[in-house]
């Protein structure tokens, strides 16, 4: 009995014994197959760069996200030499990630002024690995011109639209490198660039984007814009939440010679976000892009062409659809300017038969009211000079037409170019919520109290919603204003007169304009403008080329002094005045009838106008040539 226990007791002995061995190998293994990174230093082992694909989205998980050190070389990230006043972001505010200038990096070193972030778990890694792995779909539903194939896309389910705003499900199945038809006019092709054009930094704010549409986007800027001009790629991650755009990201553009990749820690919105990409940039042009956009061949050449002879220029290309369904590329056959109508929404427009008869060539730049959010170029200095976009303004949504409007106002000009052609995806729905529903009000309404001047309560009277917040929150516009004193910005009656007269509002139109010339006495008449608190005294004087002898007369039935069109003819004991319009539509003692024979009838008291020595009345109607008036021919006469 004894010998059997301690057989029994020798045999566990033995068991255990050799369950510790086969631990031991085990461990020895993983030891021998996962070499620490301590190892691989002493070894001087690097990560292999794998070459990037032609096709599909191959995806390697690299090396945790870099996080901006404040405490130290802060400065070096983002340089306010030379910036005008308008940068209001921090640096301890911004995440930054930057590449190596080789393509290549060593992933166990960890560069000054940053620190690590924790390691995802092995866990989440494997989900993302999954997740990921379906970017390695087939492309054999994409036909040669890189659209797809119309029986297999109408039976497959639209995946991604209410994420994305667009058939995402669909683009993964497009090749990242996909060549457009050619869809330029062939006098275009023609076109050599001029020697010493200036660089380019090619900005692109991003939140969320699908993976595809920001590879393809990124690809196609590198794969269509000339190397001697396209300084570099800036991608701004605007706070993005989607795994893949985290340190799967920064592992695939460390490979990417020339793209940059900043992140910011707090969301900024599309306008803050290219402002913090302008503030980086070291090319002598910027050109905003927006995160879902295919550039076709030779597109970059015309942007800086335009702004290599003038620097106050902002142009853009002719933007071309994308469609968010099928993926097609719709070329935009008609020339088109942009626009924008009184709720200050951006449209695009045909031109005229008139418009199109004076261009000097079919390709030659198109003068446009507004350009497009989604491509601008600019020289960057010129951006920084004039304020570049307005930083109260919040997210996205009016920026397009702020810049626009202020560049023609303030001595520049804005222009489409027809051989610059870029497509872009129109989203079905915007992707994503804003926290305020109203932001894009707030912004409208920041560009009506800075730009539109007296024309303001036009917009108020469209957008019901933004004359109810302007009355609740009246927006602080100091420092725009005084932006615009500083540049020496014209009014905004200039750019409905001489960039969109079409804005104008019918009712408003002039129906006369120029100096008004009394027959009888061979003079003008004039405003004698800070001379009566109560209103402005309307004189007689020599006709001369001043300001103050230039009038309207509208559909209203108005009588406006030109410069600052809330002045109307008015009476005052039989004396004509000028005072503020009053916009009563019956019995208003601001409405005048001009006869065809030259009188000037007031309405109210059906008496006209006449000149008593230097002055203006009213007296009963006699026809003499002293009552005679006419809008002096030196300056058009615009009948509507």
């Amino acid at each position: 009995m004894f010998l059997r226990k301690r057989c029994r007791h020798s045999s566990r002995k033995w068991q255990f014994l050799l369950l510790l061995l086969m631990l031991g190998f085990l461990l020895v293994m993983v030891t021998v197959l996962n070499p620490t990174a301590k190892d691989l230093n002493k070894e001087g082992e690097s990560l292999q760069v794998k070459s990037i694909p032609n096709e599909g989205y191959q995806v390697d998980f690299g090396e945790p996200q870099e996080i901006l050190d404040t405490q130290e070389d802060s400065e070096q990230y983002l340089s306010m030499e030379g910036l005008s006043p308008f940068i209001s972001l921090r640096e301890d505010e911004l995440l930054v990630a930057i590449e190596s200038p080789t393509g290549k990096r060593n992933h166990t070193k960890v560069k000054k002024g940053y620190r690590m972030v924790r390691q995802q778990s092995r866990k989440q890694e494997e989900g993302r690995q999954m997740q990921d792995s379906e970017f390695l779909l087939q492309s054999h539903l994409v036909k040669e011109d890189g659209s797809h194939n119309q029986t297999d896309a109408g039976e497959q389910a639209i995946g991604g639209l209410e994420m994305y705003g667009f058939n995402e499900a669909l683009s993964k199945q497009i090749p990242l490198h996909r060549e457009l038809p050619e869809v330029r006019h062939p006098l275009c092709l023609k076109q050599e660039p001029s020697p010493n054009l200036p660089t380019a930094s090619v900005i692109i704010c991003f939140h969320d984007e699908a993976w595809s549409t920001l590879l393809r986007t990124i690809h196609s800027v590198l794969d269509t814009a000339p190397k001697s001009y396209l300084r570099e790629i800036i991608l701004v991650d605007d706070l993005s939440k989607q795994e893949y755009l985290k340190s799967s990201l920064s592992e695939y553009i460390s490979k990417l010679s020339g793209v940059k990749l900043i992140r910011s820690n707090k969301r900024l919105g599309a306008i803050q976000g290219r402002m913090l990409g302008a503030a980086r940039a070291t090319g002598d042009v910027v050109v905003f892009m927006d995160s879902h956009c295919e550039c076709h061949s030779g597109w970059l050449e015309p942007l800086l062409e335009r702004l290599a002879s003038d620097r106050r220029r902002i142009v853009s290309p002719m933007i071309d659809v994308i469609d968010w369904k099928t993926f097609h590329y719709y070329h935009i056959t008609d020339l088109q300017k942009g626009v924008f109508d009184w709720r200050l929404d951006f449209h695009w427009k045909p031109l005229t038969e008139h418009e199109k008869k004076v261009r000097l060539s079919p390709i030659s730049p198109i003068r446009s009211p507004a350009v497009p959010g989604g491509v601008i170029a600019m020289h960057r200095h010129y951006f920084q000079n004039t304020g570049g976009y307005d930083s109260d303004m919040t997210l996205s949504g009016g920026e397009n037409l702020e810049l626009s409007i202020k560049a023609w106002l303030c001595g520049g000009s804005v222009e489409i170019l027809p051989c610059s052609h870029v497509g872009h995806v129109y989203h079905a729905d915007v992707p994503y919520t804003f926290p305020d529903e109203e932001i894009i009000e707030r912004n409208k309404i920041r560009i009506a109290e800075t730009w539109l001047d007296s024309f303001k309560h036009l917009f108020y009277k469209h957008d019901r919603l933004a004359c109810l917040i302007s009355k609740a929150e009246k927006p602080n516009c100091t420092d725009r204003i005084q932006l615009k004193k500083r540049l020496g910005c014209k009014g905004f009656l200039w750019f409905i007169s001489n960039v969109y007269p079409e804005l104008y509002p019918v009712q408003d139109r002039p129906r006369f304009s120029g100096k008004l010339y009394n027959t009888g006495l061979g003079l003008c008449m004039e405003y004698q403008s800070e001379k009566d608190a109560l209103g402005g005294l309307l004189k007689l004087s020599s006709c001369s080329d001043s300001i103050n002898q230039r009038f309207e007369y509208n559909g209203m039935k108005e009588i406006r002094f030109g410069s600052t069109p809330q002045f109307c003819f008015d009476v005052r004991h039989e004396e004509v005045v000028l005072q503020n319009c009053t916009k009563e539509m019956e019995n208003s003692s601001q409405h005048w009838d001009i006869k065809e024979n030259g009188m000037i009838v007031h309405e109210l008291s059906g008496k006209c106008i006449e000149t008593m020595k230097t002055a203006l009345c009213l007296q009963k109607c006699n026809k003499e040539a002293i009552q005679i008036w006419q809008f002096d021919p030196s300056y058009p006469i615009e009948k509507r």
